[in-house]
């Protein structure tokens, strides 16, 4: 139990640290935020949790594939931002916009043979 503690407050950390370093320097918190840190994370405590490397090989090939379409969200957002839009808005149609992105990259990999 003190384990999954630690790996959730480690995660939380990280996240909370963003958003405070945000508010002083967007350009240092979007260099954190840019930085696979989540991912990071995940491999390692799937790696500490299941010691199996074909897991964690599984899981980076998976993030590879889904990052592209995953950008959709940061182009979407401040585009719309930019014009004006409502923040909720925009925030909730970027996250719809990413969505079909993400089915979109799933349909095509299966297409092409590559399984997530």
């Amino acid at each position: 139990m003190a384990y999954y503690i630690v790996k959730v407050a480690i995660s939380a950390l990280l996240i909370v640290a963003i958003a405070e370093i945000s508010k002083r320097s967007s350009f240092i918190a979007a260099v954190l935020a840019s930085v696979p840190l989540v991912s990071v994370l995940a491999m390692i405590w799937l790696y500490v949790d299941t010691r199996d490397a074909d897991k964690v090989a599984a899981l980076a090939s998976g993030i590879f594939w889904l990052v592209l379409p995953s950008l959709a969200l940061f182009i979407a957002l401040p585009l719309m931002l930019k014009q004006g839009f409502n923040f909720y808005l925009s925030m909730a149609s970027s996250i719809l916009i990413t969505i079909a992105c993400y089915w979109l990259m799933v349909t095509i990999l299966d297409r092409v043979g590559i399984e997530l």
